[in-house]
């Protein structure tokens, strides 16, 4: 998984280094047991990371993944990469999105952005090598229903009110622990913060169970989007095609998983942390389409 986990991950950084900081200030003490300053308080820090990922991801995703963007097609690939691109984007009512390829021998693509009308759409060049034009075009679709469906936007907003509570809950823990357990009537103390760092941790890990389903049920609507753009044989012969190359590893940065087209496969229980329901399912599901 990509781009979700480095997506959360400096979500997570974000709220630890945060806490820290806010602690070191003794910004943290003045939220008290005032409940509505609190929660406005987290909400402020916990949108903070969420946000400076939503704007940075096209950056982020050039950079990690190596993408070249096509400015001026120099081969018949390029140009119909571009056209198809084009083509697909007006269908679906959105801005020419920036094109790009990225140097991977498995087949994967993604679609980033902080916003449907300025986005990134990357196909890996071993998935330009290998798969049909058909199956490309439909993994285009696929990608450009996630730019229509504003999922990065969502994701973000999600995220951000995951966040907030996380923060939320984590110093009320913090507040109870020092209070109740240690008993220390003086102020926020070392048990406080150490209580309250740890609830975060804890917490965080709970709360990407919930980002991650929702970024499963994107998947099922950014397929059900590239049916539509495509075509629903075309749409269900990418995935299968995806699925008989599953053994191949998956090596894009964890930015991007998120927003691409193709997922390892995890253990059952690591299955709650998928940013991707497995093929078989999406498979499935566009067959129930009518």
């Amino acid at each position: 998984m990509m781009r979700i986990l480095l997506f959360l991950a400096t979500n997570l950084a974000v709220l630890i280094i945060a806490s820290i900081t806010l602690k070191l200030l003794g910004v943290d003490r003045f939220t008290g047991q005032n409940y509505n300053s609190l929660l406005i308080f987290c909400a402020v820090f916990g949108f903070a990371g969420s946000l400076v990922s939503l704007f940075i991801s096209k950056w982020m995703a050039k950079m990690s993944t190596g993408t070249e963007i096509i400015s001026q097609p120099r081969t018949r690939h390029e140009q119909w990469l571009l056209q198809t691109v084009e083509e697909l984007s007006r269908e679906a009512g959105i801005r020419m999105p920036e094109v790009g390829i990225f140097p991977a021998y498995e087949a994967n693509a993604f679609a980033t952005g902080w916003n449907r009308n300025d986005a990134l759409v990357a196909v890996s060049q071993g998935l330009l090598e290998r798969f049909s034009p058909d199956e490309v075009r439909a993994v285009l679709a696929h990608e450009i229903g996630h730019v229509a469906n504003g999922d990065m936007v969502t994701l973000a907003l999600i995220q951000g009110v995951v966040n907030t509570f996380v923060m939320f809950f984590a110093r009320i823990f913090g507040n109870f622990i020092d209070k109740a357990i240690l008993k220390n009537e003086e102020g926020q103390g070392i048990g406080y913060f150490v209580a309250t760092l740890f609830a975060e941790l804890v917490l965080g890990i709970l709360a990407s169970i919930i980002v991650m389903w929702f970024s499963r049920q994107r998947e099922f609507r950014a397929d059900a989007a590239g049916a539509q753009l495509a075509g629903q044989g075309a749409m269900i012969g990418a995935l299968q095609r995806l699925q008989a190359e599953q053994e191949v590893p998956v090596h894009m940065p964890d930015s991007l998983t998120a927003f691409g087209i193709n997922a390892a496969k995890k253990a059952s229980f690591a299955g709650l942390f998928m940013s991707h329901p497995p093929l078989e399912v999406r498979i499935e599901a566009l067959r129930q389409l009518r």
